[in-house]
């Protein structure tokens, strides 16, 4: 019986997702898949090691358990996934795969053990001495033997017997090639024999030195024995860690296996969400050489597929059920990963095949019932059936299917049903639940498209299909007539009905193009505007700054009696005020008239519109008000109008010339400035040495502004609180 990957023609894709692996395992994953999806991830966007192919070690562990002794290969194995993980946990490893790694804490009479293999997998002669000195001894040993036979394969006297002068091995031994007639000048053993009768001899003259190489041979097999049974113990002792290393080996060889196959061929990753619909987009199954890109939506309970022979119905549902397959096992494959998702079904059926079989003695429609009778004990589940009224008359079959269905529904099982015939759509057609799917077909080019319509039934095109595979016209026509022109012309009308969808639905798709342009080009003029308004904000500002600061200078002449400096300088200040008024009055077009109540912006500050006095408007920002020119202030909402609290006037208290104190009480914090300015300003110009502020105490907030701003006025020797009343602050001037 084929299993799911051989129904979803998948068998190839597994087979070459496999080579990646370090040793042959399962595809499957244990466990969270939502924590594998991270692990993967993370590894995905670091350059990592690759790992070593290793044999499967679980006998090799149940011998461990038993205190069996191994083989020096067996334990390299071992020794191979110990070193990897200690050469990933050199590297800098994304969290939370770092984590992962760091906490894998090697035993230190493991890691000794590693000491004592070379890269190529056998014993470390620097690190034993004793095995140096006999391969060392076996290496001259066999010199020997080379040079000896080089000597006699160059003799005079065996000369006329030699049938070339090379060394022949032969079964692992060193030997020469002659003649019948050898031993006349030569006592040697023959090894072996050539179908021309020539003969393989070993000189007894170096039978001593093969003795000796034997000897050395068996020293170094007894070392070996030796140390494989002083690993094994080890091994043996730390039995639990052996066991749960190779399984955590198993667990990165899934991760660094699907991230080397998705790099190679440029797949990607798709999680499981937790929703019953799959959205592809330009997906395309392993299985096709050049795909067309299928890009479909399935969020009802039933697609039912229909439409022209030969069109891909079949793949689609292949392909639909493929995604379902590899993103369960986290498997990558060819899509557009920002547009695609796919749902977390319990269980994945294909009734694909015809089941008949003579063995079994069952028909196609009564293979089919038996596979459908197994769906009734699932659920939650993902079923494709290809060809559903197979092998029965399709109005009967139409009729039964439908209540399936129907049933089945109920117990959250997903289907994609293909179907040639009309019946089965005609009755589902009216189901909300239900996804009418059509394969198009190309009528001037007479062949299908390999495209699909949603919301659409397609005609089967059985005579055109026919034609195009070879079927000579005259019979077409003949079983055209047969089959009647009322079909025809029903066939006729579908076909019409799919194009005017499918020719709405392009139109509607370049409206939307359309209109998301023209949001587009809105937002860039929004943005414009903005930018605008903030250079003119920014250059009414300097102008601002600058009849601020010609101000002070004319006061500090003004001051010293420079008199004629004096108006110089204050004539200058005011024509740098009235270009900052001309600034303010620039009027722009289509702007938005703001009412008190709005919700607005001024600058980077977004707060509420209190009141509007002409060119001025008061907003509140933060519970703090200001007072600010109405142009630069933006609408961005509407919110219930709050009644403001009545404005204080402003009252000065003047001896002789000028004031000595001023009341701020109630004041806004522009307000409260621009008077509190002009109040300096005089009292300089007047020559006083002290004056007060009264601000009140109230929340602090305007007691705060006022301090700020005599932070940063020039001329100021100090300030204070006056002792017994903190709503007053006593300036020295």
């Amino acid at each position: 019986m084929k299993t799911i990957i051989q129904k979803l023609d998948l068998d190839n894709f597994i087979t070459n997702f496999k080579n990646f692996y370090a040793r042959d395992k399962s595809i499957e994953m244990m466990g969270d898949i939502n924590q594998h999806y991270r692990y993967i991830s993370a590894l995905s966007t670091v350059e990592f090691p690759t790992t070593k192919d290793v044999p499967n070690l679980d006998n090799e562990l149940n011998r461990i358990k038993k205190q069996g002794i191994l083989r020096l290969e067996e334990i390299y194995s071992f020794m191979l996934i110990v070193s990897y993980f200690n050469t990933l946990k050199a590297l800098s490893l994304p969290e939370p795969l770092g984590k992962w790694i760091r906490e894998i804490d090697t035993p230190d009479e493991i890691n000794d053990i590693l000491l004592y293999f070379s890269d190529e997998g056998g014993l470390n002669t620097q690190r034993i001495p004793e095995l140096y000195d006999i391969e060392k001894a076996i290496k001259i040993n066999r010199a020997s033997i080379k040079e000896s036979l080089y000597k006699m394969a160059h003799s005079s006297k065996l000369k006329d017997y030699l049938v070339d002068t090379q060394v022949h091995f032969l079964n692992g031994e060193e030997t020469l090639l002659v003649r019948g007639g050898f031993n006349k000048v030569l006592k040697a053993s023959v090894v072996g024999r050539t179908s021309g009768g020539f003969f393989y001899i070993l000189p007894q003259s170096i039978s001593h030195l093969k003795e000796k190489e034997s000897n050395l041979l068996s020293q170094k097999e007894e070392l070996i024995y030796r140390y494989c049974q002083t690993f094994s113990i080890t091994l043996n002792k730390y039995y639990l860690f052996i066991r749960f290393i190779n399984r955590e080996f198993d667990r990165f060889d899934h991760y660094q296996a699907r991230i080397q196959f998705a790099r190679s061929y440029d797949y990607q990753f798709i999680l499981p969400s937790k929703k019953k619909n799959i959205k592809i987009h330009e997906f395309c199954h392993p299985a096709i050489d050049n795909p067309v890109p299928i890009t479909i939506n399935l969020d009802k309970s039933v697609m039912l597929v229909t439409g022209v022979n030969a069109g891909g119905k079949t793949m689609l549902l292949k392909s639909l059920l493929s995604a379902v397959y590899m993103s369960k096992n986290l498997l990558p494959f060819r899509c557009n990963a920002q547009k695609t998702e796919v749902g977390h079904y319990k269980s994945i059926e294909a009734v694909i095949d015809d089941p008949q079989s003579v063995k079994n003695d069952i028909s196609t429609f009564a293979g089919r019932m038996v596979e459908f009778a197994k769906l009734f004990d699932k659920e939650n589940a993902i079923v494709g059936v290809d060809e559903i009224e197979l092998g029965t008359d399709s109005d009967e079959a139409a009729s039964l299917f439908r209540v399936m269905l129907d049933e089945l529904r109920k117990k959250g099982i997903t289907f994609i049903v293909t179907t040639h015939h009309k019946r089965l759509a005609s009755l589902m057609s009216g189901d909300d639940d239900v996804e009418l799917i059509a394969a198009l077909y190309n009528e001037e080019r007479r062949e299908p498209t390999y495209t699909f319509l949603q919301g659409s039934i397609g005609k089967s095109y059985a005579f055109e299909t026919a034609q195009r595979y070879g079927v000579p016209e005259y019979i077409v026509n003949r079983a055209k007539k047969l089959y009647g022109e009322d079909k025809e012309n029903l066939n006729e009308l579908i076909e019409k009905s799919t194009t005017l969808e499918r020719e709405m639905r392009l139109k509607i798709q370049k409206i939307d193009e359309e209109l998301k342009a023209v949001e587009r080009k809105k937002e860039d003029l929004d943005s414009i505007e903005d930018r605008l308004n903030e250079k003119h904000r920014k250059a009414i500002a300097t102008l601002e700054n600058r009849y601020n600061a010609a101000t002070k200078r004319a006061l500090e002449a003004i001051k010293v009696k420079e008199s004629t400096e004096g108006r110089r300088l204050l004539n200058s200040a005011y024509k740098h005020k009235e270009k900052s008024k001309q600034a303010q009055e620039v009027e722009q077009p289509n702007k938005v008239i703001l009412k008190v109540g709005d919700r607005v912006k001024y600058r980077s500050s977004k707060g509420e519109l209190l009141s509007i006095k002409g060119k001025e408007a008061t907003i509140e920002v933060d519970g703090l008000k200001m007072r600010v020119p109405l142009s630069q202030l933006k609408q961005i909402g509407v919110i219930p109008k709050i009644k403001s609290k009545s404005k204080t006037n402003i009252t000065i208290e003047k001896s002789g010339r000028g004031a000595i104190s001023i009341k701020l009480l109630g004041c806004f914090a522009d307000e409260a400035i621009d008077k509190l300015d002009r109040f300096l300003s005089d009292a300089l110009v007047n020559g006083f040495s002290e004056v007060e502020i009264i601000h009140g105490t109230g929340t602090g907030v305007l007691k705060k502004v006022i301090i700020n701003y005599l932070k940063s006025y020039p001329k100021l020797q100090s300030f204070y609180g006056q002792k017994g009343n903190l709503g007053i602050t006593i300036v020295k001037l």
